[in-house]
């Protein structure tokens, strides 16, 4: 049986939504999803629509949604909806909706900077080497199972977060004597939630494609989107 995908993208354009969700629709389409693109989150308050979906690939960086699309997509994942996502495209969607925010589970805060003699105003000066480690459940779970720890040199999130999340992996931001924090903070990198019958995937690598075609990150996203699917 042919199983649906519906890829909501827009936000933000320094995350690329079309770029980067491109990079999956072929991923899915071979794995039998029957696969639709819409730009606007208020697909959501759409119950039919959602009812029928077994699959939400999201990447809305901030922007806005009404209360009636919070409130479908809630009632959809509740109900066996898949969510999915990765980096700001999930985990910094919809800033000013708490309903969202208790449903994906974290929120990012900030990605620290580099020392401030190497900042110049751009992106870059975020872009930080850091290591995602994989964690003792991590090792086992479908979607991070024999992936190793490794490196990437991007965004780093810090990630405000609950304990209804189960954590595949972790980054540490380190203490820098130019930051004040005081000791190291764990953030999670990517975590599974359980809500209702359905399941949300997040994935804080992704700020680029460059970042998403990296071997370790796409086939975490890969795998995060088959786990999260009905």
């Amino acid at each position: 049986m042919t199983r649906t995908a519906l890829v909501v993208r827009g936000g933000w354009d320094g995350h690329h939504p079309i770029e980067a969700t491109d990079l999956f629709l072929p991923f899915l389409r071979s794995r039998g999803f029957d696969v639709t693109v819409e730009e606007d989150p208020e697909v959501y308050a759409d119950a039919d629509r959602m009812a029928a979906t077994d699959l939400v690939l999201q990447s809305v960086t901030m922007s806005q949604a009404s209360h009636e699309a919070i409130r479908g997509l809630r009632d959809a994942v509740a109900a066996g909806t898949g969510l999915a996502g990765w980096h700001g495209g999930i985990a910094d969607s919809f800033r000013a909706s708490s309903d969202y925010l208790q449903l994906v589970g974290g929120q990012f805060a900030t990605h620290p900077s580099k020392h401030p003699d190497e900042v110049h105003g751009n992106q870059t000066d975020n872009y930080l080497d850091y290591t995602v480690e994989i964690t003792d459940l991590g090792r086992t779970h479908d979607i991070t199972a024999g992936i190793d720890d490794f490196t990437l040199t991007t965004e780093q999130y810090w990630v405000l977060h609950d304990d209804l999340i189960d954590v595949l992996a972790t980054t540490t931001h380190p203490v820098q004597p130019y930051h004040p924090w005081h000791r190291p903070i764990v953030s999670p990198a990517v975590w599974t939630r359980d809500w209702g019958q359905g399941r949300v995937f997040v994935a804080t690598p992704g700020h680029s494609p460059e970042v998403l075609q990296d071997a370790n990150v796409r086939t975490i996203v890969e795998r995060g989107l088959l786990w999260a699917a009905r």
